[in-house]
């Protein structure tokens, strides 16, 4: 085919449209950022990378920006965050009982404890100091 000329078979174009995960971005809404910020960072026991844009301040996630899903907690103009919104499934692998103790002491509590998913690991559900619902997941 020249250069030129446009490719419209279907199956060239859905392959381009095919994604390697299904999620590439999430943000977690924050009223109080600081606060916010203090709670993954010890529940986790990991830092997050602070970034600001006009209107947005995020702390980031750590992640391979390169080949993984990234994410944020948000604090943005306009944006309230609140029960009954998405859930995201943080990965806390390996270390998910880990985290299930130290959530409350970080301020936020925890909604449905360490629970089995069979071939495909364990989940639990937290709520953060900012009212999100937050999933974890773990193999073991």
């Amino acid at each position: 085919m020249a250069r030129h000329e446009k490719n419209n078979d279907p199956n060239t174009l859905m392959s381009k449209a095919i994604k390697k995960d299904a999620v590439n971005w999430f943000e977690l809404y924050v009223g109080d950022f600081d606060r916010a910020k203090r709670f993954y960072e010890t529940a986790l026991q990991t830092s997050l990378q602070e970034s600001q844009m006009e209107g947005c301040r995020m702390g980031i996630f750590p992640c391979d920006h390169t080949h993984g899903v990234g994410g944020s907690i948000t604090k943005m103009d306009g944006v309230s965050p609140g029960a009954g919104g998405t859930l995201v499934y943080l990965n806390v692998e390996g270390d998910l009982d880990g985290v299930l103790k130290r959530v409350p002491s970080a301020g936020g509590s925890v909604v449905k404890s360490r629970t089995s998913i069979g071939e495909h690991g364990f989940i639990a559900i937290v709520k953060d100091t900012e009212g999100n619902g937050v999933g974890l997941h773990s193999m073991v």
